[in-house]
């Protein structure tokens, strides 16, 4: 029997989820709202370089071409390589474009039945016989919609486009009672490289944040218009953003991607032993933390301009906040192009921003909003069954509840990819979507819900301990390898990658390590 699968989103974990279902004889169908893959790789900030050094951003079975020689390769280098991904796979052909899902209903057991379920979908199966998916959808330039019933969906819509995470105001504080323009840096981004130089030559432009896009739209203010208009960074708080990968000449994969520093951390499930040898070395991941942070320190000269963050770099690479800080960026805040203002909260007036604590506003003609996006509200939104809202959501003061960081144990015939994040996506959606391709294929089959529910809640403390108040990332950034174990021992395969037992212990991991089983 044909199986159909529904894959929303031809972005990288789009792609990676078509290509691994039709190794395993499904017949995937992509929807993508864009006439372009690539998801956020589409478009970016001019400037925009890859954040993970090359060798751990690259599909396991088709690496990087020679012809890109740099660490960090830029945004076209980035979308090409993806483009030919796509190409040697054959995967465009199973793509429809400018095509937009509107909403996902399920049909089959009753939400009374499901509820008293013990197995995800009744059985444990990933396919359910009378159950299937609504999935309804919208063509960009017709407008006319269609019904596409299938047997599995997954969803591979990202958290880092389509719904802007705006800030709220009191009444006549916000937007309306500026005279002048506030945009989102999604809208930014949208423009074209010549039109987005042009918007903001010769404006006093305010930005607001101090994640990758707040820094990259800072450093091309800063070109635009040099010292005599001088771009303000508004941030609530400093980050270890990184110069580079070679703290002190020693790669940052030593400290922080093998599994000798995965022995530091206190992990989810793990027993006795392990957790007694986490507590014994908190001291060692103290002084890695400390070696980095030094180096960070150093080469920005982060004390000159107050930048260097209270918390531990730890507790940054647990929360997936690291980003490259562009070259030279310090440099702009040294001759005076670019100023940085920290303040916890901020309001608009007619002639600017009225940052807290100070009588006099800040006078701008442009506010660029790189506050990020409510990747949680998108993946609710695509639901149609409030129950299935509130289960994909879950609680706010806990993270997405998601098994392995894919299924939800009470939704059934539906997974989702690329939500929970890493230091390398691309690798960890590559893992996420070939341990779904043996689920699909009846490899193996899930714990009860219960068990699964259970997991989640301790990867949720987990999370909540190290990341802090950031844990809704999901963030799996500092213990990688012991996730990929996880998955490898659900598809039967070996968690030990490496040859000898140094090698095991101290050699970085990274996607060339999972080639084959």
């Amino acid at each position: 029997m044909e199986r159909q699968v529904a894959i929303i989103g031809a972005g990288i974990s789009g792609l990676l989820a078509c290509k691994y279902t039709l190794s395993k004889g499904f017949h995937p169908i992509v929807f993508e709202a864009k006439s372009s893959i690539g998801g956020v790789w589409t478009k970016t900030v001019e400037t925009t370089k890859l954040q993970t050094p090359k060798p751990l951003y690259q599909f396991s079975d088709f690496p990087w071409p020679s012809t890109v020689e740099e660490d960090f390769p830029n945004q076209h280098q980035v979308f090409d390589y993806i483009q030919s991904y796509a190409n040697h796979f054959d995967l465009l052909r199973h793509i429809k474009f400018n095509t937009k899902v509107l909403s996902i209903e399920y049909e089959g057991p009753s939400e009374e039945e499901m509820q008293s379920w013990s197995m995800w979908g009744g059985i444990g199966d990933p396919f359910v016989s009378k159950g299937k998916w609504k999935v309804i959808v919208e063509d960009a330039q017709s407008f006319s919609t269609e019904v596409h019933l299938v047997d599995f969906v997954i969803l591979c819509i990202g958290r880092f486009s389509d719904f802007p995470n705006i800030p709220e105001f009191p009444p006549n504080q916000g937007p309306e009672v500026f005279h002048g323009k506030v945009m989102h840096s999604m809208d930014y981004v949208a423009m074209d490289y010549k039109n987005a130089a042009d918007f903001v030559k010769g404006k006093q432009v305010t930005v607001v944040g101090f994640q990758k896009y707040a820094l990259d739209i800072a450093m091309e203010c800063s070109m635009a218009n040099g010292t005599e208009h001088p771009c303000t960074v508004l941030y609530k708080m400093e980050h270890w953003n990184v110069p580079d990968y070679l703290p002190w000449g020693v790669p940052l994969t030593y400290l922080y991607f093998n599994r000798f520093s995965e022995l530091l951390v206190h992990k989810p499930g793990e027993g006795f032993l392990l957790s007694l040898l986490a507590t014994l070395l908190s001291p060692v991941k103290w002084a890695f933390s400390k070696f980095v942070e030094s180096h960070i320190e150093n080469k920005l000269r982060l004390a000159k301009f107050g930048m260097v963050p209270k918390h531990s770099f730890h507790t940054e690479i647990n929360s997936c906040l690291i980003a490259t800080v562009p070259e030279k960026f310090y440099d702009k805040v040294e001759e005076g192009s670019i100023n940085l203002k920290k303040s916890k909260s901020f309001s608009f007036c007619k002639e600017g921003v009225l940052v807290n604590g100070e009588a006099q506003p800040l006078k701008t003609d442009l506010v660029i909003l790189a506050t990020g996006f409510q990747g949680d509200k998108k993946l609710k939104d695509i639901f149609v069954s409030p129950t299935f809202k509130d289960y994909i959501a879950g609680s706010l003061d806990a993270t997405v509840p998601l098994y392995r960081e894919c299924i939800h144990p009470r939704i059934p015939q539906l997974a989702v990819i690329g939500f929970s994040e890493s230091i390398s996506n691309l690798h960890t959606s590559e893992m996420r979507c070939r341990w779904l391709a043996e689920l699909l294929d009846s490899t193996f089959k899930l714990p009860s819900i219960k068990e699964m529910e259970k997991d989640v809640a301790k990867w949720d403390e987990y999370m909540k301990r190290y990341s802090g108040q950031y844990y809704r990332r999901s963030c799996i950034g500092a213990l990688h390898i012991w996730y990929n174990d996880q998955l490898c021992k659900d598809m039967g395969w070996n968690p030990k990658r490496k040859k000898g037992f140094i090698a095991e212990l101290f050699k970085p991991y990274g996607p060339l390590d999972y080639v084959s089983q």
